[in-house]
């Protein structure tokens, strides 16, 4: 095993530094917000799709965009609104007179990267042709099956503060997403480095770094990353507190819970804590990796319920009470 974590420690070594390189170019012009940057290079590395919530101006979309141009992909941007129609996003077959046959147009989520952006303002038809394309990596136009390219991440962006004209998505679709953020504001020191960085025209370019095929080699590397037994019966305790307090001691959250995770919750937490030690250059993970992720990867998976609302206990709330209560290996 000791030789193993050698071999696995020299190639995480050698594809995780292009990975770290990417955080250097998005600062070029996303000043802080070091967390979502963090994230969204776990998701890129774990293939999970990402959604992001913040008030605007918080450069969420700048962030994805700036990723984007940093990996050497497709990158389409999607400004959801609510007279989208799914065929908008995945496209149609067009009919050709001439010879009574049909065309099939593609819609522009045949891209690598594609940035939803405030997906709760198009109608329940297009988002969930937008989250079953990212759960079976393919579109079907007419008869035929097309898949999507490799690889294949959607980070979607949403506002918390406008209901009005909004179609919030369903809990059972957030599910389809690998991590949420909570994207919070700079400090007023972060505010000034942003204010002196746009107050100057020649903002700085971002340089492509890295191809499609390092992003499927750092992936392969990151599956190799050792997940000891104790680590995944934590994960499990963890997941099952959710769905069931009372067996870990906790009685006080079985009213404030109405349903706890599913089982791609623990699938989500293995693989982005496998990732985030994969970028803090570890061969295995530990349960400082579990309980830095998290957060990320439960605080959608949770929903509270009308007592804890009444409490004004959030599902982050509960989160925390569970990742504090259960016992570390």
């Amino acid at each position: 095993m000791d030789h193993d974590i050698t071999a696995v420690s020299e190639k995480i070594q050698a594809h995780a530094a292009p990975i770290r390189a990417l955080t250097e170019e998005i600062g070029k012009v996303l000043i802080g917000q070091a967390y979502m940057v963090d994230r969204l290079l776990v998701g890129l590395l774990a293939d999970g799709h990402i959604l992001l919530e913040g008030v605007p101006g918080l450069a969420k979309t700048l962030a994805v965009k700036s990723l984007a141009e940093a990996v050497q992909v497709d990158f389409h941007r999607l400004q959801f609104t609510p007279d989208l129609l799914p065929a908008d996003l995945i496209g149609t077959l067009i009919y050709n007179p001439r010879d009574g046959s049909f065309e099939t147009k593609k819609g522009p989520i045949f891209a690598n990267f594609i940035l939803a952006d405030e997906i709760n303002r198009a109608p329940a038809k297009v988002q969930s042709a937008l989250l079953e394309a990212m759960q079976e990596r393919q579109v079907t136009l007419g008869d035929t099956t097309h898949m999507l390219p490799t690889p294949f991440l959607v980070l979607a962006t949403q506002n918390p503060i406008e209901q009005q004209g909004t179609y919030p998505l369903p809990e059972a679709q957030v599910d389809r997403f690998m991590l949420k953020l909570k994207v919070g504001y700079p400090s007023r020191e972060e505010e000034r480095r942003i204010l002196q960085l746009h107050s100057i025209s020649d903002i700085p370019k971002i340089e492509t770094k890295l191809s499609p095929q390092a992003i499927q080699d750092a992936r392969k590397v990151v599956e190799m990353v050792y997940v000891d037994e104790k680590i995944e019966n934590y994960v499990l305790d963890i997941v099952f507190a959710t769905r069931d307090p009372e067996k870990f001691k906790m009685p006080k959250l079985k009213d404030l819970i109405l349903y706890g995770s599913s089982p791609r919750a623990t699938l989500s937490l293995v693989r982005a804590a496998r990732a985030w030690a994969f970028l803090q250059g570890r061969a295995f993970v530990i349960p400082e990796d579990i309980r830095a992720i998290g957060p990320d990867i439960l605080r959608h998976r949770i929903i509270p319920s009308f007592e804890a609302e009444a409490e004004e206990r959030s599902s982050d709330d509960l989160v925390e009470e569970i990742l504090h209560g259960i016992e570390v290996p």
